[in-house]
């Protein structure tokens, strides 16, 4: 399965992605498999403090997933400082988890900066896509956003995670064209789709089985938004 294959997840993607959703329920799933491991979710988005996977703390850390963020996370205040808590990792072979980065190309430049940490351990970079929103709602936007996603974290991304939605109203419809829009991404850019994200009532079982991603995985909602 796509999250439990790799000690690392680290997952990326455009504002407004729905990136922090997928990072908390990546670590749900890295923990359910591995229920006596040891699991961390790593909150490294140090540009917007308002949209984080660090909203879904306390229900992680009650599952027995350890929460690491920013001092600032869940204020009005953001500093681009990152605490040293998150070297556990690679520093604690019994750990995997999950490190989201926020800010888009400028946040993706944390990674950039670990990138001699990052060789030596067994990782993904997944971008998340929504194609719902601006930036990323066509072919040219998602191949745009990806190389600059890669040119700041000096990685390649190792596949796409079609994460189309409106919040409460999404429909199937928007999920299928987003997988077809993305589809046809992966095939420019070389980069795979590698899974389709959907929250649970959004889909029966058989549009689920209509879906040509490798992976379906569906979500529980975490995050909940305040504007």
């Amino acid at each position: 399965m796509l999250f439990t294959d790799k000690r690392l997840n680290i997952i990326v993607g455009a504002y407004g992605s729905g990136k922090s959703e997928v990072s908390v329920n990546c670590a749900r799933i890295m923990k359910e498999e591995k229920k006596e491991g040891k699991i961390l979710i790593a909150d490294l988005d140090i540009v917007n403090p308002f949209y984080r996977s660090a909203d879904a703390a306390k229900n992680l850390e009650t599952s027995g997933i350890r929460v690491i963020c920013p001092s600032y996370a869940n204020s009005n205040v953001d500093a681009p400082v990152l605490t040293g808590e998150m070297y556990v990792i690679f520093d604690d072979p019994d750990y995997s988890g999950v490190f989201d980065i926020g800010g888009e190309d400028m946040g993706a430049n944390v990674l950039g900066s670990l990138k001699t940490r990052l060789d030596g351990i067994d990782c993904n970079l997944l971008m998340v896509v929504n194609t719902l929103r601006p930036f990323t709602s066509d072919v040219q936007g998602i191949a745009q956003m990806a190389s600059e996603l890669q040119e700041a974290s000096r990685m390649k991304i190792s596949g796409y995670i079609n994460n189309t939605n409106l919040l409460e109203e999404t429909t199937f419809e928007d999920v299928k064209e987003g997988e077809k829009i993305i589809a046809e991404a992966a095939r420019l850019t070389g980069i795979p789709l590698l899974a389709t994200t959907i929250m649970e009532g959004v889909a029966t079982e058989e549009e689920l089985n209509s879906l040509e991603s490798p992976e379906v995985i569906k979500l529980e909602r975490s995050i909940r938004y305040n504007y």
